[in-house]
């Protein structure tokens, strides 16, 4: 079967090939073309474009690339058209791939889902727009399932996907050796992925690092933007960065700032204190703030339905309470000993290893039929 999937981002390219991977099991005549990045492409897709000529974040960014994301639309209708696929697979990235559902859907193609749009957050109403044009959803947040139940839309809950790509990360010890030259306990810098947000939250967690000087602060630099990029901002600090190899800076780290998005659960799932922190043009934060119905920004709290993690939101993320709360994790035992109960059942609510396999299984049964 020819299956045709979009993902805007670098955790849905990491998501889309495992389950890319899995459907290769199942389908042995499988053929996938894909917007995507290069994880996808090296699990055999025509990669039609990536996923950086694609990342606009905010209100403002958005307005500002309003032509760009429209040429977008038309050449992505148009290919699906061409190419005729069995399915169209979407993932996330719900401002784009809502549309291109309801234009799959309207011209006779199967859409499948995976990872739900946090439409629970904000535009709640989109639920009745996903059931007219979505054939099967498959959920990987516990909470997803009852938010779907509530609006009568029955969805597949299958599990976290990092969970397997954590469980198959190999947890060798001599990573610390090879790559740094220092005895001192590492604190990771994870600034995003996105060149605007690493823009603005970069020179905040830089501020932290005169003060904590018997440590020394390792940068994860994301695939999607350049090292030299991150090096710009970071000039003169004295900061490692290291790319593609997250996982491993993650296994050796005392403690973490995070910029929100997927990187807070991965770090929380390799069991690393952490401060997420996240701050945005002002416009759009405003804008945002009248939108969104939840009342926290990271996965993990998002989960627990609690906060177990520090969240340092706009105004409140700055270099006072970032030293603060870095502090907290790195000196208060008894915060220490609750951050790892807490993540422990995490993993627990997150339902288990097997999502994509689980995935793959679902949507390979349902086009059987």
């Amino acid at each position: 079967m020819r299956y045709y999937i979009i993902s805007g981002e670098a955790s849905g390219d990491l998501h889309a090939a495992n389950l890319m991977h899995e459907l290769k099991k199942l389908d042995t005549h499988a053929t996938f073309r894909c917007w995507g990045g290069d994880k996808m492409k090296a699990e055999g897709a025509e990669l039609v474009k990536h996923y950086r000529e694609l990342a606009f974040m905010g209100f403002t960014e958005v307005v500002m690339n309003l032509r760009v994301i429209l040429r977008n639309f038309g050449f992505c209708k148009e290919d699906i058209m061409q190419w005729k696929p069995h399915v169209v697979i979407l993932v996330d990235y719900p401002g784009f791939n809502l549309r291109i559902a309801e234009f799959a859907k309207t011209n006779g193609f199967k859409v499948f889902y995976y990872i739900s749009p946090q439409i629970w957050a904000w535009k709640q109403s989109r639920v009745h727009k996903i059931k007219k044009v979505v054939d099967k959803m498959f959920v990987i947040l516990p909470f997803e399932k009852d938010f779907y139940k509530r609006f009568d839309y029955e969805v597949d809950f299958v599990g976290h996907p990092l969970l397997d790509e954590i469980q198959k990360f190999d947890r060798h010890d001599s990573w610390v050796k090879a790559h740094l030259h220092s005895e001192k306990p590492i604190i990771a810098l994870l600034p995003g992925s996105r060149r605007q947000e690493v823009q603005t939250i970069l020179p905040l967690m830089l501020s932290t690092i005169s003060k904590f000087p018997e440590y020394q602060f390792v940068l994860a630099a994301a695939p999607s933007l350049p090292v030299d990029y991150y090096s710009e901002i970071v000039g003169t600090h004295p900061v490692s960065i290291i790319e593609n190899q997250t996982y491993q800076l993650l296994m050796h780290s005392r403690a973490a700032l995070v910029t929100s998005g997927t990187a807070t659960l991965e770090t929380a799932l390799f069991g690393v204190p952490e401060v997420v922190c996240y701050k945005g043009g002002k416009i759009s934060y405003l804008i945002a703030r009248t939108l969104v119905k939840i009342d926290y920004i990271s996965l993990v709290n998002l989960i627990m339905d609690r906060e177990v993690v520090k969240e340092l939101i706009q105004d409140e993320l700055n270099p006072e309470n970032l030293y603060h709360e870095l502090n907290l994790l790195l000196t208060d035992q008894e915060k220490i000993a609750q951050l790892k109960s807490d993540y422990d059942l995490l993993k627990l609510k997150l339902g288990g290893v097997g999502a994509s396999a689980k995935t793959a299984r679902l949507m390979f049964d349902f086009l059987q039929n």
